[in-house]
């Protein structure tokens, strides 16, 4: 089996794409559903609705984390060299493993911080008292994106470089 084929840095390039992209979508779909409980929230306590903003900017960070592994791995595909491939598969899995990594788990922490953020602003609303409890929730559904994204560092480190085009 061919180590450094011609189309090993799709499978990098995906691991880009994956980290962005579904990271991103969580990021979406945390920041949506949250702002929704925060209007649904703000027309009945509106002096509550800049207090009850930390999951929107807690679902905002899931993006910036599959920015960050993104980028390192982009960094780390090489180009052709003299005609010869130099990225070989074993990295392009690793950084395929990376960005699914990162990416999957801000999608999932995401929906965590959404469906939390949701029913806890609009309780938070009614009862000022259940913020605490709200936040050490939404603190540990940020902590699944922070866990895919140290992981995603780790596996983004891993490569090996063709020398003579195996």
């Amino acid at each position: 089996m061919e180590t450094c084929p011609a189309s090993a840095p799709f499978f990098g390039f995906m691991g880009v794409t994956s980290a962005l992209v579904f990271a991103n979508i969580g990021a979406a779909y945390g920041t949506a559903k949250s702002g929704v409980g925060i209007s649904s929230m703000g027309v009945m306590n509106p002096g509550l609705v800049m207090r009850n903003i930390i999951p929107v900017v807690m679902a905002g960070v899931l993006g910036i984390y599959g920015l960050i592994v993104a980028v390192i791995i982009q960094g780390s595909i090489t180009e052709p060299s003299g005609g010869m491939a130099v990225y070989s598969l074993y990295s392009g899995f690793a950084h395929l493993a990376a960005g699914l990594c990162c990416g999957l788990s801000g999608l999932a922490a995401g929906m965590a911080i959404g469906i939390v953020g949701d029913a806890g602003v609009r309780a938070v609303g009614q009862q000022e008292k259940l913020f605490v409890g709200m936040i050490l929730i939404l603190i540990f559904a940020e902590a699944l994106g922070l866990y895919g994204l140290i992981v995603a560092l780790i596996l983004s480190q891993n490569s090996y470089e063709c020398s003579n085009n195996n």
